[in-house]
């Protein structure tokens, strides 16, 4: 049913044509590992996936979903202009479709001004828009509903409608739409996107690109100008899926460029889409960030099975889900994400490097693999241990100081405080309870006079 179309909801878009969003730019960190405001002040990339934000919902369910987000410590939601479950001729909630005559160079300013409502309300909240201009099947339907409507010229139009308009606005573009090209005509397209974005809003918003499961930007775009970081997807296929391997091999590329998980396992999604074989759980979601995050990563996306479709009475679920979408916001792997975030922030996370190397005696396969990282300055090192296993750390790559250690719980966003050691070789640590899946801990440990803040 089409929601009425309130005076107050005409005022608010009118507003957001009127005045835009303008919001600090994003660039690329000097040492090409991280992502950075103009100030240079690191930016963490936290991601949810809201790809059918834009098509699905109304300005009220809008508004709630993005505080929502805000008040859980996201930065970035990843949302789709072309959407994919027939974005082009099932209208929106206020009965526009986005295209006329499915003409990319023909866009339909009602639909459009819905989408300048979101991205307003997502930059007042403080968080950025990564915006796909379109789903993959509109160039590539390997799947999906199509149809392909692109062309490298049209292609280079849409991106220069779309730069223009959201000059001022905080965005991160965001090609690919789950597919990866495989014919020229496809690279053509992309890379005529990218250039009429660059075009429209004069290299102010970064770009890059958002391929299948399994597959990375960088397997097809690494040495092009346009990419400015690297995205991969580990997907939804794998239980205890290594999503670090992924970032690591990203991460050792050349030219340099920062990487991240664009879409890990989701919570509330059937493992390989068959409900029979179980479901990922908040700590299938929390794992996989923080085994990205200690291996060089960026930042990392959290996903909702549920969320991502905004999944009502009014729509058909997609692969088995089960939960309307505004009750699983507040699923537990939700909060989990925020307290990342504010545990890596608590120090300056942007200076690790990953050295599993400092790591003896600890598992190494499996959904057990512990991972860690070390300050570059020598001031804090952090080390994962998703099942709780005792860790062993050679801290001979921290500054010759009295050593402050504390356990971080990923699940709850507490710690505790693990006492104050002699600096040595290794330490060995063991965490609270008995080893088992869900038990993950994440030891800190501190130069003591660096005089680090509690980390939670």
């Amino acid at each position: 049913m089409r929601p009425n179309v309130t005076k107050e909801f005409l005022v608010m878009v009118m507003m957001a044509c009127v005045a835009g969003a303008v919001a600090q730019n994003l660039k690329v960190s000097d040492d090409a590992r991280h992502l950075i405001y103009a100030d240079g002040k690191p930016f963490f990339y936290l991601g949810d996936t809201g790809w059918e934000l834009f098509h699905r919902t109304d300005s009220i369910q809008a508004i709630n979903y993005l505080s929502n987000r805000a008040e859980k410590g996201f930065t970035v939601i990843q949302a789709v202009v072309l959407a994919e479950f027939d974005g082009l001729h099932t209208p929106n909630a206020y009965g526009e479709k986005p295209l006329i005559d499915d003409d990319p160079t023909r866009p339909n300013e009602a639909y459009f001004q819905y989408v300048d409502f979101i991205v307003k309300e997502a930059n007042d909240r403080g968080l950025i828009l990564g915006m796909l201009p379109t789903w993959g099947d509109k160039y590539n339907k390997r799947w999906g509903i199509g149809p392909e409507i692109f062309t490298p010229e049209n292609a280079y139009r849409f991106g220069l409608f779309l730069g223009r308009r959201y000059l001022n606005s905080g965005i991160i573009w965001i090609l690919g739409g789950d597919r990866i090209p495989e014919e020229i005509e496809d690279f053509q397209i992309i890379s005529a996107m990218a250039r009429g974005l660059r075009q429209g809003d004069g290299g102010e918003h970064l770009i890059t690109f958002h391929p299948m499961g399994g597959q990375s930007s960088a397997n097809f775009f690494q040495d092009s100008a346009w990419l400015d970081f690297n995205l991969f997807q580990s997907g939804h296929g794998e239980v205890d899926n290594p999503n670090y391997r992924m970032t690591r091999r990203d991460y050792a590329r050349q030219p340099v460029k920062p990487v991240l998980d664009g879409e890990p396992n989701y919570e509330d999604h059937p493992i390989n889409w068959t409900p029979s074989n179980g479901w990922f759980d908040a700590f299938d979601s929390r794992r996989a960030g923080y085994w990205s995050m200690l291996s060089g990563a960026c930042g990392n996306t959290y996903g909702c099975h549920d969320v991502w479709q905004f999944l009502s009475d009014n729509f058909p679920p997609v692969s088995a889900a089960r939960t309307p979408w505004e009750q699983a916001l507040d699923l537990p792997g939700a909060f989990q994400a925020g307290y990342m975030r504010h545990l890596f922030e608590s120090r300056p996370w942007q200076r690790l490097v990953p050295d599993d190397g400092i790591l003896r005696q600890t598992p190494n396969a499996g959904g057990m693999t512990c991972v860690a990282a070390v300050d570059t300055l020598g001031q804090f090192l952090m080390a994962y241990t998703p099942y709780g296993h005792e860790l062993i750390v050679n801290t001979g790559r921290l500054y010759p100081d009295e050593l402050q250690l504390w356990w971080f719980h990923p699940a709850t966003g507490t710690c505790i405080h693990g006492g104050i050691r002699s600096f040595r070789g290794s330490i060995q640590a063991d965490p609270p309870g008995d080893p088992g899946r869900g038990n993950d801990w994440l030891l800190v440990i501190d130069r003591h006079s660096a005089g680090f803040k509690r980390p939670e």
